[in-house]
């Protein structure tokens, strides 16, 4: 099926589609391309408390490279690989729910609570790459989608599908707003912040107007005494999201609601850490509970500090903050360790402890093998950090978000970017010893099928991350191939190219092609990993960098042609990890700038796994570039040894035994790329020896 068909139309909405095209498809692209023509730059509505401000989505693109390459993979395979998915019946009902819903279709609700909010992922991730990439197709498929979500809007404003059909149906507990577990708060939330992006790319409001009325019915709700769903719902993108709608509108009822609904969840009775409400926010002192919970939680209180700069809100987030990457914090960033835990673990009153699914887990409690990582916990990560860095202007808010997503975000999509991971694990072994419950190969569909469409409006909306502003200053934030057209001062036009091969090289080219001619400063993050740098401007002296996790920041009246050149040093190391971090202890990891680097059975002599294998990090890894591998990536070679493990059938115990150990070549690959040449074995973390075995 090509792009710009798909199942809706098969399924009942070629009528719909027709419409469009009759009616409004010109409109549309019309609207659509003067509002790309003038977003050159004002920043974001609201925000008075940011130290950066953003760029609004298709001021800045990638043109070349990594970020690039995983861009266009989106666009041209993800978007419409979910679009049929989600339009389809194969798996579940998405748009199929919202047609019976509406009285188009017959039939019951189908799928997770959470499945209307897959749906708005995926259009805010269509109206992204409309921002960058006009696409008459897909705009023409976007206004299809709206339509059908207008169709299901009741009056009242509420929209919630499963719980609409069900009452439909003649069920008497399908009540709006009775039961957290409905999802209904974090399918809103989507939809808002669906909605903001249309109407800010597009400038229409057709969507606004949707998530408007569905915010007015919340409102409504909360004049009376608030439903438990409200006070404590579970994944509270709801707080994300009414700030986006306050910030595409400047209504300030929305910031208002916002502000009630996090008031709301402060004054939980008999609350628990699943859903982060067992202690009121104030007293948040570490990472407890459901990661994705957390992360959505964290995220949506950072924006609500941007705009309101409550010091309540702050303190606890810097709190938790540095509990997450001090203690709880992968390699790769990713985060929510265990499958299933228990909140507070040991406590003394047992009547306190909470199950907790994808929980964070103790202090250092870091498993391998069974790490949860489930991307839309990493995505959570991600989105957080990014409010943190707008509200602070600290670099290691940006190290962070880099460090997630150069790693454990994109490995949850394999490289034809129609597979996608549920779990992101740090090591897997064949066979497993135990049974979980998420496949360990990316697979098309999941049963929780939150991930995918999460990943690809990530992915659409990157080039967001690239850099930001405030007064005149223009931020250089990540790393790639990108053009930057930038609104600063009082209306003045920087548009900055970025020319670079990273994350595969440090070296960094920003060719300035238009700017004012008055001082604009540019500041270059220079990422706390690096050790060695050096920038110099226009082919002059190169100048050392001298402190690392911060900006350099240069300050000039810049011409047409200008040209920065910044070098960070790209040299492979070996990490290790905190002893009390019991699995990895007397084990090391490999990295190379920003990427996290893993050892995979397809990498090692047949029969060998990857548990086999010892490193001595005394000795040096080479990077090398191999355009053959993964579509071209920079390999880590070097020297390992191997002793194999022996019978170990039917005993838990045996006798050590001396075992020779035998020389064998070493190569490690990024750790967003694993998993792409079939099935197969792998770790990030080996074995360290001291000494080299003799040979």
């Amino acid at each position: 099926m090509r792009p710009g068909t798909n199942a809706l139309q098969e399924l009942g909405g070629a009528r719909g589609q027709a419409k469009c095209r009759a009616r409004g498809g010109l409109r549309i692209w019309t609207v659509l391309a003067c509002a790309l023509l003038s977003i050159g730059g004002a920043v974001t509505r609201g925000e008075p408390h940011a130290k950066l401000g953003l760029l609004p989505t298709g001021a800045v693109r990638w043109t070349e490279g990594f970020l690039a390459q995983w861009f266009e993979l989106c666009r041209t395979q993800s978007v419409p690989a979910l679009d049929r998915i989600l339009s389809g019946t194969n798996y579940s009902h998405f748009w199929r729910n919202f047609e019976i819903a509406a009285g188009r279709a017959q039939g019951p609700n189908r799928g997770a609570p959470f499945n209307d909010g897959e749906c708005y992922k995926w259009l805010e991730a269509a109206v992204a790459l409309l921002a960058v990439q006009p696409d008459a197709a897909l705009a023409r498929r976007v206004e299809v989608c709206i339509e059908t979500i207008q169709s299901a809007q009741e009056p009242s404003g509420y929209l919630h599908t499963r719980i609409q059909i069900r009452a439909r149906q003649g069920q008497t507990n399908a009540v709006p707003f009775a039961d957290r577990f409905q999802f209904e708060l974090y399918n809103l939330g989507h939809l808002m912040s669906a909605a903001a992006l249309h109407v800010r790319v597009t400038g229409q409001t057709s969507l606004l107007a949707v998530a408007e009325r569905a915010a007015a019915c919340l409102e409504g709700i909360l004049t009376n005494p608030a439903p438990e769903a409200v006070r404590r719902p579970v994944c509270p993108s709801h707080f994300m999201g009414l700030m986006d709608l306050y910030r595409a509108t400047g209504r300030q009822r929305w910031l208002e609601l916002a502000r009630r609904c996090f008031e709301l969840r402060r004054g939980v009775q008999d609350g628990g850490d699943d859903n982060q409400d067992r202690l009121p926010f104030d007293a948040h002192e570490e990472a407890l509970g459901h990661a994705v919970r957390a992360n959505y939680l964290y995220a949506g209180a950072a924006d609500l500090y941007l705009d309101t700069g409550d010091a309540s809100l702050l303190s606890p987030l810097l709190r938790v903050w540095s509990n997450v990457v001090e203690k709880k914090l992968y390699l790769t960033g990713g985060c929510g360790a265990l499958y299933d835990g228990a909140s507070p673990d040991g406590a003394r009153d047992q009547d306190r402890i909470t199950r907790v699914h994808q929980a964070y887990g103790r202090n250092y409690q870091l498993p391998q093998l069974t790490a949860h990582c489930e991307t839309c916990a990493n995505i959570g990560w991600a989105l957080w950090n990014w409010r943190m860095l707008r509200a602070t202007g600290d670099v290691r808010f940006a190290d962070a978000l880099e460090q997630a997503l150069y790693n454990s975000v994109l490995s949850g999509m394999s490289r034809d970017g129609t597979n996608f991971f549920y779990t992101n694990p740090l090591r897997v072994t064949e066979p497993l010893p135990f049974e979980l419950r998420w496949p360990r190969t990316r697979v098309p569909f999941l049963g929780s099928f939150c991930c995918p469409p999460n990943l690809v409006r990530i992915l659409a909306r990157s080039p967001e991350w690239v850099a930001a502003v405030s007064g005149r200053t223009v931020w250089v934030i990540l790393y790639g191939g990108s053009l930057v057209r930038a609104v600063i001062g009082s209306g003045e036009e920087f548009i900055l190219r970025q020319q670079t091969e990273y994350p595969w090289s440090g070296r960094v080219r920003l060719v300035v092609e238009k700017a004012p001619e008055r001082p604009v400063a540019l500041r270059l993050r220079i990422p706390g990993w690096a050790d060695r740098a050096h920038v110099r401007v226009n082919f002059g002296a190169a100048r050392a960098v001298d402190r690392f996790g911060t900006w350099w920041e240069i300050e000039r009246i810049w011409h047409a042609g200008d040209i920065v050149d910044l070098d960070l040093a790209m040299e492979p190391v070996w990490v290790e990890a905190h002893p009390w971090v019991e699995e990895t202890f007397h084990q090391v990891a490999a990295r190379r700038g920003p990427l996290v680097y893993c050892l995979e059975s397809a990498d090692l002599p047949a029969g060998v796994s990857p548990l086999d294998v010892a490193v001595m990090p005394e000795r040096d890894l080479r990077a090398r570039w191999d355009g053959r591998l993964l579509g071209g990536v920079v390999v880590l070679e070097g020297m390992a040894w191997m002793r194999p493990r022996g019978d170990w059938s039917g005993r838990l115990y045996r006798r050590w035994e001396a075992r020779e150990w035998k020389p064998l070549p070493l190569r490690l690959v990024p750790y967003p790329l694993w998993g792409n040449r079939g099935p197969g074995e792998m770790s990030v973390w080996l074995r360290a020896l001291s000494a080299a075995p003799p040979e």
